[in-house]
């Protein structure tokens, strides 16, 4: 999958995004592509991280707009279909991480995406999430960051999962605001449209209820996981079915 290409067709649909939409983006310089003859065509790495690049950066109501057509689409809005219970246990949950600054944090966090069991190649995932860091943080405002590896490859993980650490001290992580991280999500997804969804799941969680205040009053995992659950519900019920 590393050179697979796509049309646009295929763009649009891996995006959630109308093709004339897609077409536009590409045509102006602000969606990677390539031409071949007349035709556009687009990387599929390419796309991913321009996608994953522009929903950390998304406002509420485009993220808000985004987890609805991708929600629609590939997920059901029930509460069965929820994100948290099916792709982060209780013992995939860290507080109290003593990392003090970027490169210990991205070791801890793959460390404890190595125990999990899913992991087939943890030194890949380091290289990768290093690689992804360089191109641009993914630290947010507020305390929060949300990594994932630069390219997902379905080799990498036995399955989909996600890992949570927090850290005793502030670190400087690169948020845009210069303010440091406290809490830290490792996405790790073997499919890309679910890796996006999650990325757009979490962000709108973290930013639109309460959960990051919430998660620094308490270092029980259990806890800890009730509230991630909790929050996945109130953003569920808020998201207008399509």
């Amino acid at each position: 999958m590393p050179f697979r290409f796509f049309n646009l067709a295929e763009a649009a649909e891996f995006l959630h995004m109308p093709a004339e939409r897609v077409e536009e983006l590409a045509r102006r310089g602000d969606l990677p592509c390539e031409r071949q003859g007349g035709r556009l065509t687009f990387r599929h790495h390419a796309l991913d991280e321009w996608a994953s690049r522009n929903l950390l950066e998304a406002s509420a109501e485009k993220l808000a707009d985004f987890h609805r057509r991708s929600t629609a689409k590939y997920h059901d809005l029930s509460a069965e279909a929820a994100i948290v219970p099916a792709l982060l246990k209780p013992e995939w949950i860290r507080p109290g991480l003593t990392c003090r600054s970027k490169s210990s944090v991205l070791r801890a966090m793959v460390d404890l995406a190595d125990a999990t069991g899913l992991t087939c190649y943890r030194d890949e995932l380091l290289e990768s999430l290093v690689e992804r860091e360089k191109l641009c943080s993914t630290a947010l405002s507020g305390g929060l960051a949300l990594l994932h590896p630069r390219n997902h490859e379905p080799y990498m993980f036995e399955d989909s999962f996600v890992v949570v650490g927090k850290t005793v001290a502030q670190v400087p992580f690169g948020s845009p605001d210069r303010s440091t991280t406290d809490v830290f999500f490792l996405i790790c997804s073997q499919d890309d449209r679910i890796h996006l969804h999650v990325l757009a799941r979490l962000c709108m969680m973290c930013h639109q209820t309460s959960l990051l205040l919430e998660m620094r009053g308490t270092d029980d995992p259990q806890e800890l996981h009730r509230l991630l659950v909790d929050s996945e519900r109130q953003i569920i019920g808020q998201t207008p079915k399509a």
